[in-house]
């Protein structure tokens, strides 16, 4: 399998679990920091750059052959996506510090796809 391949896949893989965290966060019911309405924030802003669906055509391309104008499409797409959230989550720390770490993560697993 392709290094690319692989690190792809492991960039959907972790897009997935991202949205699972967010949904998680958003339907725990025992948080006591958080308000809610600012991860609904983050939730709706995940469906209005389609991560699940850019994830899901991540792994779906690279699964068998590697297609690198379409990886890095979706990558591109997905990063306008993750800056805007990043900014989100910037400018409310106090109460979205959770997510810090799962954008890090994302970001340094899509950084090699950028365009230099």
């Amino acid at each position: 399998m392709n290094f690319e391949m692989q690190k792809a896949l492991m960039l959907a893989e972790n897009i997935n679990d991202f949205i699972k965290f967010v949904h998680h966060q958003y339907e725990n019911k025992n948080r006591t920091r958080v308000e809610k309405d600012k991860i609904y924030q983050i939730k709706l802003l995940i469906e209005d750059f389609k991560f699940q669906i850019i994830a899901d055509e991540l792994h779906r391309i690279n699964q068998y052959s590697w297609d690198e104008k379409y990886t890095l499409y979706l990558v591109d797409g997905f990063n306008k996506g993750t800056s805007i959230i990043d900014e989100y989550v910037k400018n409310n720390y106090n109460d979205l510090f959770i997510f810090t770490g799962r954008l890090y993560t994302l970001k340094n697993l899509s950084s090699p796809f950028s365009k230099e």
